[in-house]
């Protein structure tokens, strides 16, 4: 492995010459900005007289190739999602890495991985180190204990954040660690659970192809209705919501699982964002540059439609007056509260029917737990019943009268 810093183009010409190469091979990627410096890499080293050949490893399908039947991008995840399972079985399987590699036969020279200073001198990234292990041997071995251990309880297990039900295969998708290929290979022949599995790397397929057709999308909305909704700003709650201290135990349980791990449960994902651009009603944009800064499987097509999603102006959207009850979320899905209170020992001590909305537990209940509101936990930030209706009242006008 060489490890160089410079400019792109520059570096991969002076490295190609140095190891008396005439090919250069890359896997295709897709955010707006790198495809552009790719398309502008491969003409300058062509200029060159280099080779350049690329591949498609990042998605099923290369975002573009899945069209509706009028040329058109599908815009609604369901009719995306069957035309590319008609398709899946005629994919060609992963190639077998190669048994050797033949090197140049003079090594390029290279920089030691400690030159590049990636670590932070301050060591805030423990949690992450403890919760990850990165590599493709990591990737694959969370793959086969996944398929073996969880895959048959996935339906149902997917939507429980106290309990390890999920793949998290994410960052090893996003990173490249694991294909989406090779993840597909792996889930056949078909099994209990393979069916919903493979429908979450359909949405992650559905992201991918979003963006490639729409690339404004990660600052403009899908649905150009809602570029006219006036969102609020407030500084206080909205760093009250980054830190994990709303009020509201499944949300700040999630938030402070992100800060520590660099992950969050996705059925949290959608808790927590609803609360920011339903209930608190800031900007979706706020929420996406939040994640994209603290999520270890940051990846700018799920990001933009998770959010878009939720705040009800992006493509297969959930119903603009949607709103999730982080109450009844929580109850529902984390009836025993086992995820709450891993992230929120304060509320430990809280019996499972108080757990999930200690402002509403009595003051004896309160008291037997060491639980004092506005000081060892905060107060909810907004009524959620007064919140959701301002929230409904902005949608309504947005639609009625092309305002907000």
């Amino acid at each position: 492995l060489v490890l160089r810093r410079g400019r792109s183009g520059e570096t991969l010409h002076e490295l190609a010459r140095e190891a008396d190469a005439g090919t250069i091979y890359w896997n295709r990627l897709y955010e707006p900005a790198i495809a552009a410096r790719d398309a502008a890499l491969r003409r300058g080293l062509e200029q060159e007289g280099l080779e350049v050949r690329e591949f498609d490893a990042q998605y099923l399908f290369a975002p573009g190739s899945v069209l509706g039947k009028s040329g058109d991008p599908y815009r609604v995840f369901t009719p995306f999602w069957r035309r590319c399972e008609a398709e899946l079985d005629a994919l060609p399987a992963p190639l077998p890495a190669p048994r050797r590699l033949q090197p140049p036969a003079a090594q390029p020279a290279a920089l030691a991985l400690d030159e590049l200073e990636l670590l932070p001198e301050i060591r805030w990234d423990a949690g992450l180190a403890e919760a990850w292990t990165p590599g493709e041997a990591a990737a694959f071995e969370r793959l086969d204990r996944f398929l073996d251990e969880g895959l048959a309880a996935y339906g149902e297990a997917r939507d429980r954040p106290g309990v390890d039900g999920t793949s998290r295969l994410s960052p090893r998708l996003h990173f490249g660690e694991v294909s989406p290929r090779q993840v597909l290979q792996a889930l056949r022949p078909e099994r209990n659970g393979s069916r919903a599995f493979l429908r979450e790397l359909g949405w992650r397929e559905f992201a991918g192809h979003l963006l490639h057709h729409f690339p404004d999308t990660p600052d403009q909305p899908l649905d150009a209705r809602f570029a006219r909704l006036r969102w609020r700003e407030d500084g206080a709650e909205l760093r009250a919501w980054q830190r994990g201290e709303t009020g509201f135990p499944i949300v700040d349980a999630g938030m402070r699982q992100l800060w520590r791990t660099g992950w969050m449960h996705n059925r949290v994902r959608m808790i927590v964002a609803s609360l920011l651009t339903k209930n608190l009603f800031q900007h979706w944009r706020e929420g996406a540059r939040w994640f994209w800064d603290t999520l270890v499987d940051a990846d700018l097509a799920n990001n933009t439609l998770g959010w878009q999603w939720v705040a009800g102006c992006g493509a297969d959207a959930a119903p603009y007056f949607r709103i999730f009850n982080p109450v009844l979320q929580s109850r529902k899905f984390d009836p025993e509260g086992d995820y709450l209170r891993r992230w929120l020992p304060e509320l430990a001590a809280l019996p499972d029917r108080h757990i999930h909305a200690p402002w509403e537990a009595p003051a004896d209940v309160l008291d037997k737990a060491g639980v004092r509101l506005g000081r060892d936990y905060p107060e909810p930030v907004v009524d959620l019943r007064v919140s959701r209706t301002r929230a409904l009242e902005r949608y309504e006008a947005l639609k009625d009268r092309g305002g907000g």
